[in-house]
């Protein structure tokens, strides 16, 4: 991801600069269609860049996980009592654990307490949203947001820094 990052710069900072130059050699602007497609596959790189740093966090820890359609990856490792899945309009409340890629623990309940949120609607992650509708009651998992289910370019101006793929452990302890 740094090879690419290191490209962002380089291709801001040569448009900067050809843009302060006082006598710059007549060269079209490009269209804000190519601008779109580059800034597309910057983007679609970065993502599958992400996406194999997150397949080798899970293999390192022998998860096997589901990834679903949004990339989304979760693994139930135990299993509540039999009952319902969440459902969007319910309130789940949670356990959790949040960690960063590199194993650093951001936020607990153990410290902050349960959470709960209303499925669907409430300000937490769009990740989270979709992971607590594959638990019941009892579940716990461990759920891989990328980034872009995360809290994205900017972080949660807090704990959490910009483009950051985010960790939980999770554990649905009530619906409503």
């Amino acid at each position: 991801m740094r090879n690419l990052r290191a490209i962002v710069v380089m291709f801001i900072t040569l448009a900067a600069a050809h843009g302060c130059q006082e006598n710059p050699s007549p060269q079209p602007a490009p269209t804000q269609k190519e601008v779109n497609r580059g800034m597309e596959d910057i983007n679609r790189q970065m993502a599958m860049e992400e996406d194999a740093v997150i397949e080798g966090y899970a293999s390192r820890r022998g998860w096997e996980m589901v990834k679903t359609g949004t990339g989304l990856r979760y693994a139930i490792y135990e299993s509540g009592p039999k009952g319902p899945l969440a459902a969007e309009g319910q309130v789940a409340t949670v356990n959790y654990e949040v960690s960063l890629i590199d194993g650093s623990v951001v936020y607990t309940s153990k410290e902050d307490g349960h959470r709960s949120f209303l499925i669907g609607q409430d300000n937490v992650e769009s990740g989270i949203h979709e992971a607590i509708q594959y638990m019941k009651v009892g579940d716990k998992a461990h759920v891989i947001l990328p980034t872009h289910l995360a809290h994205g370019l900017t972080g949660d101006n807090d704990k959490i820094p910009p483009r950051s793929t985010v960790i939980y452990d999770l554990e649905l302890i009530a619906l409503k």
